[in-house]
């Protein structure tokens, strides 16, 4: 590296020398140096001042620091930024200096050429270099070249343009950009022309022919993206974004990249970003309990509290593998940075609760350990009833008696007048929270719609069945659902535990549904397939406990707003403990029965709003949110 400096510093001061070598010869043709004075001192001594101010000025800009081969526009500016200081101060030294001087004309005409110089000869370098590493690349690696039009001729494009043309390795050959700018129509950008998106323009990339089309277009929101997915897909091209690549759980990264378009990419609504600084102070220095810590949303709440520097945070979880999963990621990430403890025990289990509550008396409880698949919860309603039910009423107990400061419970847009076990038991866990309004502990419910990625959800599902050839199966190709991403559930739980006062139930404007069908079509596209001709959709059929559409969370005369504009509280009139416990031993004694008909019925008479799915579906065309995707 050292020597790499040193031989720019020398190259540069050859050029210097060149430079006052230049005014020697013309000097005779300019007035530049006094005739009565020594012109090879004068200039010797200006050589020497110069090096010596030019070179130190180009370290502190860090012009030696870079790779010229690939310098950008931005590294050019400022190695002219330094040498328009050395001309500065050349000339406060050419005044000051009366004996030496050589004059105005001559300083400017020095520092001129040698910026002249350094500039075209670190262009030509640059360009003789990618042309000799283009030209090495042997005539195999070039015939395999594919073929890409670039949607985005701004900034973006062409930067991506000019990576893949200096990059001798790279695979990819741009043939032209795809702009909506009329006045870039015919023009070229890096000697690529740019088109216009009209319709000729598919016609054009089936003749080029092009293999790949990548979008690169900044600030592009979903429905736009998926627009021109859309249009360009239909080429049988692929269609690649060049963006920022994002890790659920993780930061944004600060470099775009060129890859694969997610299905996350083209769902109708943008990843909401939930950052508050008086969620972040909430959280610091607390002891913090995560049940179903293991699980998809547990376990990324457990990321996201390990940023906030929590004093200890406790991973509760029954499933042994996903506990220790989530444990060496973050002893990983954190090392004994963060006091973390993970213990392996049942929310059931209601004496192994209480001795972890008396252990570590936690002051924030989340509580996210829960039975939630729909249809096996409908074969096995009592398991639901003991692990949702009374697993929360064991958990909040537990809150209550160790003095927590808040309890906050996980829950599912499922519980809206619930068509299911699944969701009905998650509405009592609601009405359990709801319930202990007058507690010192403070009590919350955060409800919230799908989660893209987590276990069991549709997007894994889709995702092995096209990797198996298909068929992908949907129940019913009407049905619709709300969708979010795990890092976005997980802030929503975070920052709505923070601003809870007590009883709450918040609920998070979830933008709009996403029919399933579409979300079958697309996934199957992105992999390279044509539905229903490579890849078969079969329709299967509704199932048990299932409707065609969860009901909107967002209904402005049942909710009250909150600071932030994206999260509401349901006015929801709670029930008594009393009546709550009424409840609860109607339950008990239908799971003692140990009849699944008994269970259901106890499960219909503490809901009021458990509904069955035939009465909902039928009316499914007339609802809002059925209309809201036409």
């Amino acid at each position: 590296m050292e020597k790499r400096k040193t031989a720019l510093c020398f190259i540069d001061l050859i050029f210097l020398a060149i430079s006052h070598l230049g005014l020697y010869v013309f000097a005779d043709n300019f007035i530049l140096i006094s005739n009565d004075r020594n012109v090879l001192l004068s200039l010797l001594i200006s050589f020497v001042i110069c090096a010596v101010v030019n070179i130190a000025i180009r370290y502190v800009l860090e012009v030696y620091k870079n790779i010229w081969r690939y310098a950008s526009p931005g590294i050019y500016l400022r190695l002219i930024i330094s040498d328009f200081f050395t001309g500065i101060i050349m000339l406060l030294v050419d005044i000051l200096a009366k004996p030496i001087r050589i004059g105005f004309a001559s300083v400017f005409f020095i520092v001129s050429l040698h910026c002249l110089i350094s500039v075209s000869a670190r262009l030509a370098y640059q360009f003789l270099y990618a042309k000799f590493n283009a030209n090495s690349e042997s005539s195999v690696v070039n015939t395999q070249k594919i073929n890409v039009a670039i949607v985005g001729a701004g900034n973006v494009g062409a930067s991506l343009a000019e990576e893949l043309i200096r990059n001798p390795g790279s695979h990819y050959a741009p043939r032209f950009f795809i702009d909506n700018d009329h006045y870039k129509y015919g023009q070229l950008l890096n000697s690529i022309p740019v088109y216009s998106p009209d319709d000729k323009i598919l016609s054009k990339i089936k003749a080029f022919p092009i293999h790949e089309i990548i979008i690169a277009i900044p600030d592009l929101d979903a429905e736009k993206r998926s627009k021109l997915y859309d249009k360009y897909v239909k080429t049988g091209c692929k269609v690649k974004i060049y963006d920022y690549p994002i890790r659920e759980g993780s930061e944004q990264a600060q470099r775009r990249s060129l890859r694969e378009i997610r299905i996350e990419d083209l769902l109708f609504r943008d990843t909401i970003q939930i950052n508050d600084s008086k969620a972040k102070d909430f959280y610091k220095d607390k002891t913090i309990l995560v049940t179903g810590g293991g699980g998809s949303i547990g376990s990324e709440l457990c990321r996201q509290i390990a940023k906030l520097s929590p004093r200890k945070l406790i991973i509760f979880d029954i499933y042994e593998n996903n506990a220790y999963d989530i444990q060496q990621e973050l002893i990983r990430t954190y090392g004994s940075k963060l006091d973390l403890e993970v213990i392996i025990g049942s929310v059931r289990d209601a004496a192994r609760l209480d001795s972890v509550f008396a252990e570590f008396n936690p002051q924030i409880v989340l509580h996210a350990a829960a039975h939630k698949h729909v249809p096996l919860m409908e074969r096995s309603p009592m398991e639901a009833i003991k692990n949702n039910v009374f697993g929360t009423l064991n958990c909040a107990d537990c809150a209550e008696k160790y003095g927590v400061e808040k309890f906050v419970l996980i829950s599912t847009d499922k519980a809206v007048n619930p068509t299911n076990v699944m969701g009905a038991s998650k509405r009592m866990c609601e009405m359990i929270v709801q319930s202990r309004g007058s507690s010192n502990t403070k009590f919350v419910a955060v409800r919230f719609g799908n989660v893209l990625g987590s276990n069991g959800s549709v997007i894994p599902l889709f995702r092995k069945q096209i990797e198996n050839g298909g068929p992908v199966t949907i129940t019913d190709k009407k049905i619709i659902r709300y969708f979010m991403t795990i890092p976005e559930a997980s802030q929503l739980v975070l920052q709505c535990g923070a601003m809870a006062k007590r009883g709450e139930l918040f609920v998070l404007d979830m933008g709009k549904p996403v029919k399933i069908y579409d979300l079958a079509i697309k996934m199957i596209e992105l992999a390279g397939y044509k539905p229903n001709e490579d890849i078969m959709i079969a329709e299967i059929g509704l199932r048990d406990g299932e409707k065609l559409y969860e009901e909107l969370l967002i209904k402005g005369e049942n909710l009250d707003k909150t600071d932030n504009d994206l999260i509401f509280i349901e006015k929801d009139k709670p029930f008594t403990r009393e009546e709550i416990d009424e409840k609860l031993d109607i339950l008990r004694d239908a799971i003692i029965s140990l009849n699944v008909n008994a269970v259901a019925q106890a499960l219909h008479k503490v809901v009021p709003t458990f509904k069955d799915p035939s009465e909902v579906n039928a009316k499914a065309e007339a609802s809002k949110e059925m209309k809201s995707i036409k």
